[in-house]
């Protein structure tokens, strides 16, 4: 009896060992995970929706220039998109005041085939960047007064603008769409043509632009938003022969990350400065605010298979 018990020993194990090994073979192996795919996206433009938004924009600014005292015209041009807008943008009758400062200038350095000297690089920055009345007026008879400045605004192709008579440099009237030209003119340059505009003179007037003192720097600027950078300049004057109103202009260049957005707003009639004013950055604010809902992009699949 106890002889059979210690033979059945050994086949107890050689089954224990036998059954463990087929346990064991029986455990899944875990599978890799698929590879991840990701989705090929086409991001395109959407024209259509585009115009309607733009389109939109300009009935609401029309409708906002409706609750608005006098007479208001104002031009805009994207430079990254080529998209442009306004209402009475070409009408040229419009008084620039001071804002005539930065054709002047702009005139003179046409003119020129070498750099301003000391004296007349201090009468510009004072001109454009505190609108000094002064050195506006010693920089207009240097350039050559009313009839250069036709000379040089037929050169350039400011069609709509007229320079102010004899020694009245801020008599001279121009457009929205004019004062957009001057700027592209600063920005982008101009092939062709009498004189030149170098680079570097472009650098110049667009610098002290940037520079306008703070109690100088309202209108057009209310279209940047935080970060952008703004070279621009402002006109006022009273009209008292208007029934003693005045005119109040604005223009200028706002730039910042998918805009290169030139903007002109012109008023006349108003009430007193600071209603004018209002109605400026009143028209740069819904600019601002909706610009880059004028050109909408859409994303679709790519076509054909996704990219692992």
């Amino acid at each position: 009896m106890r002889t059979s018990w210690l033979i059945a020993w050994p086949v107890l194990l050689l089954l224990t060992a036998a059954c463990g090994a087929d346990q064991a073979a029986l455990i899944p192996v875990a599978a890799k995970p698929p590879p991840k795919v990701a989705r090929c996206m086409l991001r395109i433009a959407a024209p259509r929706a585009g115009v309607a938004a733009r389109i939109q924009l300009v009935r609401d600014i029309s409708a906002y220039l409706g609750t608005r005292p006098g007479r208001i015209v104002y031009g805009a041009l994207d430079l990254v998109t080529g998209i442009h807008f306004g209402q009475g943008e070409h009408d040229h009758d419009l008084i620039t005041a001071s804002g005539s400062k930065v054709d002047i200038l702009t005139a003179l350095l046409h003119q020129r085939t070498g750099d301003l000297n000391e004296e007349e690089r201090d009468l510009a920055t004072l001109m454009i960047t505190e609108s000094d009345n002064l050195a506006a007026d010693a920089l207009w008879s240097r350039v050559g007064a009313s009839s250069a400045m036709s000379a040089f605004y037929q050169s350039v192709g400011l069609t709509e603008t007229t320079p102010g008579p004899a020694i009245f440099w801020g008599g001279t009237l121009t457009s929205p769409t004019d004062r957009i030209r001057l700027l592209k003119l600063l920005v982008k340059g101009r092939k062709g043509g009498e004189g030149h505009l170098t680079e570097a003179d472009r650098r110049l007037v667009l610098g002290l632009m940037s520079r306008v003192q703070k109690d100088q720097s309202w209108g057009v600027s209310a279209a940047a938003r935080p970060g952008d950078r703004v070279a621009l300049k402002n006109g006022w004057t009273p009209r008292p022969f208007i029934s003693g109103t005045w005119a109040m202009t604005s223009y200028g260049r706002i730039v910042g990350p998918g805009r290169d957005l030139l903007l002109s707003v012109q008023t006349d009639h108003q009430p007193g400065p600071d209603p004018g004013i209002e109605t400026i950055e009143g028209v740069a604010r819904l600019i601002r605010n909706r610009l880059d809902s004028l050109s909408p992009t859409i994303t679709r699949p790519c076509i054909g298979n996704p990219i692992a």
